[in-house]
């Protein structure tokens, strides 16, 4: 982890991660003051700038912004942070619209500054150092002297991982207002297109599968305008060298920290050349910068691996598991839980919440999550979301009963909340109606028969920090799933002015983090689990506040092994909520044998949603195996390494392994979906183990080398039916 400057050249050489296995970021102060980029890659020792940052004569179509200067044009110019209309005709990472209406602007470099360690985004998660040994932070000051706007250009390399982190700070040092109409958050050119770009789509119910095709001439972008990361897209692509696999090639990753509408995007320019860029979808928004005022992007986290997509993904999961996920469980075993939705839904008592507490403990089971329905008149989805006091009719004696109840029979308690909406049915509502998005004169489209609260406003973030935080302190509760089940419609706020109703949508989430970070750091005990109809807030910036997200609504074990596989991508282990519940399943009416739909929950924060009460003894004794094998492994499945082994996007059969951090145990888990009639003997290679180590698979005889069972691989067992699956529980000797 190094920055240094050669101020006899004006180059910047960024270095991330270790020697052995570490990350080259090189820009250059060109001599009329735009920043350029150089190279971004494997770690160098030596940068010979004049090889690295060529500049070529184009045709006259490509302008130039200095006369006489026939070799620089910013058409052409790989820039760090570029604007459209000064000779650059390509997609900008920002544009500003002065009052006299025009938007060019003409960024120059002033100064640069070197910190220890990293300074925290105001008002916006970001991954952090616990000590300022842990990472720099290099600060590029860039200047339009015209209009008096500073932007500043933020990067952080880290000694343990092996990331770049950006994000950029526009003020206004001038006189007159400002109005950004975009700002991403990073942007980088490539002086070549032979790369595929990877995404991760999707829908509710079937999130995040995995999409790879070659990039073509012009513009590729993913987004969302829902208001949220959303299912249909992850704030995430890569791109990847033609030949890169899951163990080999390059990878170039970029992740957003942010929850909200986002645009990641790569355009192919008449050159061949890529420029890749991530942040605030520019779409429905702008933001009014008055004089002295800053604004604060969301940060943008790239990751370069030579080790293929594999190697990309396992920096991702260090980094966000230990230096974005925060809080006493950040480093915690996460418990067993059932949860009471599939068994339930909104038809339940104290006594019945109680037996399946009761059956819960006999398992092994050590939480209990109410879900929806426990307040106002919740009988189902139409009515009392704001009003957050315990329904009586179910709950005659409260929630702090219930909860104590739930506790004598051995289980901690959670329960579910969705407080960023409000019911037009409920007292809430009643009351403020203004406190709803909405548009003045316009109809208010229902989505769940519920609308979204004006988190923009401040009074409506102080309802929800104190209704949340009084049913909190009412009960001993351990657990809260926090859900948020719409996507925004008729994005206004009542409060905000004219000029400012396009920032209604990014001031939510600045409301919503302020909520968060609020309630979290004032129930510090307490395990938060995020949910957006499962997964559609899946993004790093909730995993800041509340370390693991349910993954899906889908709780089919065929679907969840695509899901989970391609979360993955990006996401640890430890951060995917996975239950086993009832068949047949609720979402795809698939049946599924219990041990197979053991084996793909226990590939993340294991729990059960069904009701316990109905299972048979067999079943019990069943379950009873699968928490207690659960328990063993689960320092080694929350925690440890993953290695992808099969694909399930690319055929009949999935497979991955989990090696703890010091190679001495590893779960590995197979799935095929459909039999095949006199198939193949297949094996299986696994990976991230110790070559020289000697290890014991349970249920089979012998001692395997680290070596043998990696590039010789064993036989799978054959499996007789559809939807099925095996495991392999190794370990060392």
């Amino acid at each position: 982890m190094n920055i240094i400057y050669d101020d006899s050249k004006r180059v910047f050489h960024l270095q991330s991660g270790t020697e052995d296995n570490g990350t080259s970021y090189v820009m250059q102060v060109h001599k009329n003051g735009y920043l350029g980029h150089a190279y971004w890659g494997r770690r160098i020792n030596n940068v010979n700038i004049d090889e690295l940052l060529v500049l070529a004569q184009r045709v006259s179509f490509s302008a130039n912004p200095e006369e006489g200067n026939s070799l620089l044009s910013l058409d052409t110019f790989p820039q760090e942070y570029p604007a459209y209309g000064k000779t650059d005709l390509r997609v900008p990472a920002y544009s500003i619209q002065l009052e006299n209406g025009s938007t060019i602007i003409d960024l120059r470099y002033d100064s640069y500054k070197i910190i220890n360690g990293k300074p925290a985004l105001s008002g916006l998660p970001a991954v952090y150092a616990e000590s300022a040994d842990e990472a720099k932070t290099l600060e590029v000051t860039m200047i339009d002297k015209l209009i008096g706007l500073k932007v500043i250009l933020s990067y952080t390399v880290f000694k343990d991982y092996n990331v770049i982190a950006r994000n950029v700070r526009f003020i206004n040092e001038g006189t007159t207002d400002l109005k950004i109409l975009s700002a991403l958050s990073m942007s980088i050119d490539f002086d070549n297109y032979n790369y595929d770009f990877l995404h991760l789509h999707g829908s509710w119910a079937r999130e995040r599968h995995i999409e790879r095709r070659p990039l073509i001439k012009g513009n590729q972008s993913i987004m969302s305008r829902r208001g949220a990361s959303s299912h249909v897209h992850n704030p995430f692509i890569a791109l990847l060298n033609k030949d890169a696999t899951e163990d080999n090639g390059e990878v170039y990753g970029f992740s957003l920290v942010y929850s909200g509408n986002f645009i990641a995007q790569a355009e192919v320019d008449q050159y061949d050349t890529t420029r890749v860029s991530i942040g605030i979808n520019p779409f429905d928004f702008s933001w009014l910068l008055k004089p002295k005022e800053t604004f604060q992007t969301p940060e943008a986290v790239m990751v370069y691996s030579s080790d293929g997509l594999g190697g990309m993904s396992r920096t991702y999961h260090d980094l966000y598991r230990s230096r974005l996920c925060r809080g006493e469980y950040r480093d915690k075993s996460r418990p067993v839980l059932v949860n009471n939705w599939e068994a339930t839904y909104f038809n339940f008592n104290a006594e019945k919440i109680e037996a399946i507490a009761k059956v819960g403990k006999q398992l092994g089971i050590e939480l209990f999550v109410l879900d929806d329905g426990w307040f106002g008149k919740r009988d189902s989805d139409n009515c009392s979301l704001g009003d957050w006091v315990v329904d009586k009719k179910k709950l005659p004696d409260g929630l702090k009963d219930l909860a104590e109840r739930i506790n004598k029979t051995g289980l901690k308690f959670g329960l579910w909340f969705e407080p960023e909406m409000v019911s037009p049915d409920s007292d809430l509502y009643r009351a403020h109606p203004d406190w709803c998005l909405h548009v003045p004169d316009r109809s208010r489209s229902l989505a769940r028969n519920q609308l979204i609260l004006d988190l923009s406003r401040e009074d409506v973030c102080e309802y929800i920090i104190k209704a949340v935080s009084d049913v909190l302190r009412s009960a001993p509760i351990s657990y809260v799933k926090w859900d948020m089940n719409r996507n925004m419609t008729e994005i206004g706020s009542e409060l905000l002015p004219p000029d400012r109703q396009r920032e209604t949508a990014h001031r939510y989430m600045l409301g919503l983090y302020r909520v968060l970070d609020k309630i979290t750091a004032n129930f510090p005990n307490i395990l938060f689990e995020s949910c957006s109809g499962g997964g559609g807030r899946f993004d790093p910036a909730m995993l800041y506040y509340m370390p693991q997200t349910w993954t899906s609504d889908d709780t089919d074990a065929v679907e969840r092994i695509k899901i989970q596989y391609g979360t993955s991508i990006v996401y640890p282990v430890s951060t995917m909520g996975a239950h086993v519940s009832a068949v047949p399943n609720h979402q795809v009416h698939r049946n599924t044998s219990l041990k197979t739909r053991g084996d793909v929950a226990m590939s993340g924060n294991f729990g059960y949603e069904l009701d316990l009460t109905k299972f048979t003894e067999d079943e019990k004794e069943h379950v009873k195996e699968q928490i207690a094998e659960y328990k063993e492994l689960r320092h080694i499945i929350q925690f440890g390494d993953m290695y992808r082994l099969l694909s399930p996007f690319e055929g009949n059969d999935t497979s991955w392994i989990i090696v703890s951090k010091d190679k001495t145990e590893a779960f590995a888990a197979y799935f095929s979906v459909l039999a095949v009639p006199n198939g193949p003997i297949k094996r299986i290679k696994f990976k991230g183990l110790d070559a020289k180590k000697n290890y014991t698979i349970e249920g089979k005889e012998g001692i395997y080398g680290g070596d043998e069972l990696m590039y010789a691989g064993i036989p799978v067992p054959v499996l007789e039916g559809d939807y099925q699956s095996v495991v392999w529980k190794i370990k060392s000797v």
